[in-house]
């Protein structure tokens, strides 16, 4: 059976008490860093990415239907232009002005009919340009929203590293003033059962949590004071103090 003065196995429940609490840190610390608000805000922010991109190609969809209805109503006024200035010029032959006319009369019907589209594709573009304003506004409500959470979350995590590294070097100061192979067992013990080091106090385990059995709890009276004795439910050590028993 390994053996440690029991003062040694008592100063275990210290080290034991900073592991736990890297332990709390590690976990608090992964609960910090899946922050559910900050992944419902990225669903949405894709979603509104998505969004954003349709209503932009619509825009530039519709600007471009805009161009081509400009250039054909200005395709039409040149045209328009001309025939005007050869009619106003009076040369040509009363049948050539006559049909010149009615090419006008026909030209002016269409440039009307073209000019309608026109300011119908303009209202267009101006009702999905609004659209586009409200959905970049919403848009980068939703940025400001997830910048100020995740700033929150790294600053915790930040607070909470930074704990971790104080405690961190508090446990390995100490483990070093601890016997080598009375620290290699503990080390090992934990890696194994979760648990390096807990009390026996009044008949229960507090690395179990639970009450020893009577047949237990006297094999373990029967152990001298620097005999090493383990947790007959978690495997952890189990340090004992006369002021604890039962």
């Amino acid at each position: 059976m390994a053996k440690a003065p029991a003062s040694e196995q008592l100063r275990l429940l210290d080290l034991q008490a900073l592991d736990s609490k890297v332990t709390q840190l590690d976990r608090r610390s992964a609960t910090v860093a899946k922050n559910a608000d900050i992944d419902a805000l990225l669903e949405k922010l894709a979603t509104a990415d998505s969004e954003l991109v349709t209503i932009n190609t619509e825009v530039g969809d519709t600007q471009r239907e805009l161009q081509r209805a400009e250039t054909d109503v200005e395709m039409v006024q040149t045209r328009i232009d001309r025939d005007q200035k050869r009619l106003d010029s009076g040369s040509g032959s009363p049948k050539d002005l006559s049909a010149l006319q009615s090419e006008l009369v026909s030209l002016n019907k269409r440039r009307s009919d073209l000019e309608d589209v026109e300011l119908e594709v303009m209202e267009r573009l101006e009702a999905v340009r609004e659209r586009q304003a409200d959905h970049q506004k919403s848009h980068d409500s939703l940025r400001e929203e997830l910048a100020a959470l995740e700033k929150t979350r790294d600053a915790e995590l930040a607070a909470i590293a930074s704990e971790r590294a104080a405690v961190a070097g508090e446990r390995a100061e100490l483990a070093g003033t601890f016997e080598p192979a009375l620290l290699a067992l503990y080390e090992k013990t934990r890696a194994q059962r979760g648990v390096g080091a807990a009390r026996l106090f009044h008949g229960k385990s507090e690395g179990s949590g639970m009450q020893l059995s009577p047949g237990d709890l006297a094999e373990i009276k029967k152990a001298a004071e620097d005999d090493i004795v383990f947790c007959p439910d978690s495997g952890c050590i189990l340090v004992r103090s006369a002021e604890w028993a039962s």
